[in-house]
């Protein structure tokens, strides 16, 4: 019998978490356009679990069009409308409305850095930073950098980009690596 990897323990709950950990979850990710769908969801999930929003992904991806941030910068009061009646998603106005105007900033920040993961990245110095993770008790709500990445994504207009929810996002991207120390995934990139 095989014997089960040692995981992180806020992922057993059942399937769908250990593949997102497994996956995703603390692996470096510097594809723009999945860092762009990764920080909306992020600030999708403010006042709710990342579990809500993680069943609800796929959903997402589909009613805004695999977050193609040309076309939702582009978005206006009728599709708005109808993202508010699409029981697939978190149907929150100043949420849908977030993700409007992160798309603008996105391209802004293309823009203006070459690329959203040069920009990104440049919080953590363009490598991962490894925390030491006995214990879920180790893990940091949030830090000094996602408190300067939040005020800068908030300078340039971001939504839902408070600290909490950008150290979320910097442990979900690989930027942080907070697996346990005993997690199978923890020394791996």
């Amino acid at each position: 019998m095989a014997k089960e990897k040692v995981r992180c323990s806020w992922c057993l709950k059942d399937d769908l978490y250990k593949a997102y950990h497994d996956e995703e979850w603390g692996t470096p990710l510097h594809d723009d356009d999945k860092l762009f769908e990764l920080l909306c969801l992020e600030g999708a999930q403010a006042g709710l679990s990342w579990y809500t929003i993680l069943n609800k992904r796929e959903n997402y991806r589909k009613a805004f069009d695999g977050f193609d941030a040309k076309k939702m910068a582009k978005y206006g009061d009728k599709k708005i409308a109808a993202l508010l009646q699409d029981a697939g998603i978190v149907r929150n106005r100043l949420k849908v409305n977030a993700f409007v105007q992160n798309a603008k900033t996105y391209l802004a920040i293309q823009k203006e850095f070459g690329s959203f993961d040069n920009y990104i990245w440049q919080f953590v110095g363009g490598k991962p930073i490894v925390n030491k993770v006995r214990g879920m008790g180790d893990v940091p709500a949030k830090t000094a950098i996602s408190d300067a990445m939040s005020k800068d994504l908030l300078k340039r207009g971001f939504k839902f980009v408070g600290s909490t929810i950008c150290y979320a996002f910097m442990q979900a991207s690989g930027m942080v690596n907070d697996h346990a120390d005993d997690c199978w995934k923890k020394n791996r990139r």
